[in-house]
């Protein structure tokens, strides 16, 4: 089965319907995607790539982390945010179905650990603690996942907790909203510097195993060692850049003899350009 890790999609339904056309033609039925949060919000069609890849998941053939536009969503949905004019998920909010999508939705997982050519590694949405083993990282996912996942109103008031209160509250937001980090700590906000990116902290420990991720548009295609972000911005074209849904497919081809699947150099990508500029932020409004 080859894997094929998408990064953010953010209601572009257009650029992944093109991404699945070309995985069926390459591999017909024989590829499992997975997708690294972030399905939802900015885009103008977020049931579409919502219902591919849940149908997907229930034929045993995709992965899907949640990421900080579906936890805006589940909160939005439960009383606890109100949609800004940026916002584009009343699509899912308004229909008749919703509440199903969120639960649904509340019983994703944060993190998905595996294994690529004997090397493991773990796909979550946005950053991981300095420090932590592969099994840290598992484990502090699936508490969150498990508080997020409860009843109702024990999922809304877990979500209304200040991560500074709360842990795991806290791993839930540095999982989904983390950029900037260190040995002690980390911020949602992008750093100052490249140093300060919570990936060059996470690579100092040096891990034994590699990560995929998204979230973090800016930054744009990270290819480095043990690294593999995503997230090329497909919903923000137009806004001063070319904006691509990126796919990484390391089933795809074997690495050189001597290189494992998360060394660099790596040209195992897909990329899928935006078919449009898709909203205007009130900040880039004159």
């Amino acid at each position: 089965m080859q894997r094929i890790f998408v990064g953010d999609v953010q209601g572009c339904a257009d650029e992944l319907d093109l991404l699945l056309e070309r995985a069926r033609a390459a591999f017909g039925d024989g590829f499992a995607l997975w997708v690294t949060g972030d399905l939802v919000n900015r885009g103008p069609d977020n049931r579409r790539p919502l219902e591919r890849v849940r149908a997907l998941l229930e034929a045993g053939r995709a992965e899907y982390v949640l990421g900080n536009h579906e936890i805006h969503l589940i909160s939005a949905h439960l009383g606890l945010r109100d949609l800004s004019e940026n916002d584009s998920i009343g699509d899912v909010l308004g229909a008749p179905d919703a509440a199903e999508w969120v639960d649904w939705l509340r019983g994703r997982p944060l993190v998905v650990p595996g294994e690529i050519e004997g090397q493991r590694f773990a796909m979550l949405h946005a950053s991981c603690g300095a420090g932590w083993s592969l099994e840290e990282l598992v484990a502090r996912g699936a508490a969150a996942s498990a508080r997020l996942a409860s009843e109702e109103a024990e999922a809304r008031a877990f979500l209304a907790t200040d991560p500074s209160a709360d842990p795991v509250r806290d791993d839930l937001a540095r999982l989904t909203r983390g950029r900037a980090g260190s040995a002690g700590g980390w911020s949602s906000k992008e750093p100052e510097t490249p140093e300060g990116a919570w990936h060059r902290a996470w690579a100092a420990a040096a891990p034994d195993y590699g990560l995929v991720y998204g979230h973090w548009a800016r930054q744009g295609l990270h290819v480095a060692e043990g690294l593999r972000g995503l997230d090329s911005g497909c919903v923000h074209h137009g806004r001063g850049r070319d904006g691509f849904l990126t796919a990484w497919l390391p089933d795809s081809a074997p690495p050189p003899a001597g290189q494992r699947p998360f060394d660099v150099p790596d040209d195992r990508f897909w990329q899928i350009p935006a078919k449009r500029r898709y909203y205007y932020p009130s900040q880039d409004r004159v």
